[in-house]
């Protein structure tokens, strides 16, 4: 646990150092007195209208994330299980999402990432007919995500799999382990439940592509439905680019994806493209990370409660026995402490 800890510990530090970095580089890259003007332009009203619907997106993804529980049979009250999930949005930016572990379940996140990448391709496959950019990596994420899927649902060619590498002496150990993930894999990724899964995601991930293009629309980028599918496509493909990265919540990858995509597709302005990819992140990323240490904070506190509750209800059962004895007669105490041999002689039983 301690080592684990450490691990958050360095992710966290290298994760703030790697993000000060990205963000001086895009800040530098768009001219940062010209990216100042077209923040401080920048129409500050809509921002409650791009945290809500970043919130939608969050709401929709608990939604999915209560719905796996159930199918896992996993009992938990929706309060613990909203701060576990919320938690793991405080770990968002460590390397490779480990701090999604949070959640308590990897299964579940794993399951959750995949139904996100496929919702992710359908919110971008509009974007993919009608400008042919980057289809070959979409088309690499889809059949590597399918292929996974149909091994998952052919279970005579899985458990051969699972059978064979049991006879290995370096998958022997946690054979029992891949065997129980295995199965519960089984259960989440059937073809309906990963339906369900896939719409739910495609209805929350287009929250946080209408929240780019009121980004867009605030930085004086002309409306419309061109735009909204624009912003749908660059927001889409540059999360998958970020998520394939495995680097801590796509920092680098996705940012520098945004830029290039928008500078591709919307402006030429590097300094427009700049102010957007910013703002998008800080309204996304970065508003989930708050969120996450302040539920973080509220459930660690919640656990310490319970713990010292339970602690304090111990104290007085002792309390309570010792009161009990205490108030015992005395020759019944005497009868209680007498050896097993003399009460054996009593009753002419023989003491073991």
């Amino acid at each position: 646990m301690g080592l684990l800890t450490r691990q958050i510990r360095t992710g966290i530090v290298f994760s703030f150092v790697l993000a000060f970095i990205v963000i001086t580089a895009i800040a530098l890259y768009s001219d940062v007195p010209r990216v100042l003007g077209a923040l401080a332009s920048f129409r500050w009203q809509y921002l409650p209208l791009i945290l809500g619907l970043t919130l939608f997106n969050y709401f929709c993804r608990f939604f999915k994330w209560q719905y796996y529980l159930k199918r896992l049979d996993v009992k938990i009250s929706w309060i613990q299980s909203l701060l576990i999930f919320l938690s793991g949005l405080s770990m968002a930016i460590t390397p490779g999402k480990v701090g999604e572990l949070l959640k308590s379940y990897f299964l579940v996140i794993m399951a959750e990432r995949l139904s996100d990448g496929l919702a992710m391709l359908l919110l971008a496959s509009t974007g993919l007919v009608l400008y042919r950019f980057g289809w070959e990596v979409l088309l690499v994420l889809l059949v590597v995500g399918l292929t996974g899927i149909m091994v998952i649902q052919n279970r005579r060619l899985s458990l051969a799999i699972l059978s064979f590498g049991e006879r290995l002496p370096v998958l022997a150990r946690i054979a029992h382990l891949m065997r129980t993930f295995y199965e519960s894999s089984y259960t989440l990724l059937q073809w309906r439940p990963l339906l369900l899964a896939v719409s739910i995601g495609f209805i929350s991930w287009s929250g946080e592509c209408a929240a780019l293009y009121f980004v867009f629309t605030g930085l004086g980028i002309a409306a419309g439905p061109d735009l909204f599918i624009k912003a749908t496509f660059i927001l889409s493909v540059a999360s998958l680019i970020g998520s394939a990265s495995g680097l801590p919540g796509g920092l680098g990858t996705a940012d520098g994806s945004m830029l290039g995509l928008t500078r591709l597709l919307v402006t030429t302005s590097a300094t427009l493209g700049g102010a957007a990819t910013l703002l998008i992140r800080l309204c996304t990323l970065w508003f989930g990370l708050g969120l996450g240490v302040i539920a973080l904070l509220i459930f660690r506190s919640t656990q310490h409660t319970d713990v010292s509750t339970g602690r304090e209800d111990g104290w007085e059962e002792q309390k309570q026995d010792t009161t009990t004895n205490s108030a015992l007669p005395e020759n019944e105490a005497q009868r209680g402490l007498q050896p097993a041999s003399a009460a054996s002689a009593r009753t002419g039983d023989k003491a073991v």
